[in-house]
């Protein structure tokens, strides 16, 4: 199995199989505009423009799950990843990542790559740890998405290489993209 076998509806509504990037290094990543990591927009953005040439896709998937991070539309979500971080690469409609209404490509690729942690020493990373432990304790359960801007690094042939949880920073994921490209 590969991401490939997976369907989505882009910000505009227009469903899309997955296999239209067969052959590209993909970063899948969910997504939200009001959360502690959404500056990591800007790093996305850079390794997109970086990269773009050279086969890889940033796949971004705006979820309203953690703490009702993502409160806009779909039109709400477009305008800011736009008019605040000028994302170029695709975005997805408004998806659940996790439990009984998750997509099920985020069932995939947690499934492909389990969590590991979160980078204590990332400024956030302990904060997170604390308000899940205390706030929300069953999602530090299992290996579900524990929170926004959980990216999954996806090779050309569509398998799921490395998981980087959201205390990870885009530009610490660059030499793992490089290698694939």
């Amino acid at each position: 199995m590969a991401i490939y076998e997976f369907k989505a509806k882009t910000i505009d509504g227009e469903e899309i199989s997955l296999d239209r990037y067969k052959g590209k290094v993909v970063l899948v990543v969910n997504t939200a505009s009001k959360c502690g990591f959404t500056p990591q927009y800007e790093g996305l953005e850079k390794l997109y423009d970086e990269y773009k040439e050279q086969g890889l896709e940033i796949l971004g998937f705006p979820c309203n799950q953690f703490a009702e991070q993502e409160p806009g539309d779909n039109q709400e979500v477009k305008n800011f990843c736009q008019a605040n971080y000028g994302v170029d690469f695709q975005i997805f409609e408004k998806t659940d990542v996790r439990g009984e209404t998750a997509h099920p490509l985020f069932n995939y690729l947690t499934n492909e790559k389990p969590f590991e942690g979160f980078d204590m020493k990332h400024p956030i990373g302990e904060t997170l740890y604390n308000v899940l432990k205390e706030k929300m304790p069953s999602y530090l359960e299992g290996d579900s998405v524990k929170w926004n801007f959980t990216k999954f690094l996806v090779d050309r042939n569509g398998n799921v290489v490395k998981r980087f949880e959201p205390t990870s920073e885009p530009s610490e994921m660059e030499e793992a993209i490089k290698s694939l490209l």
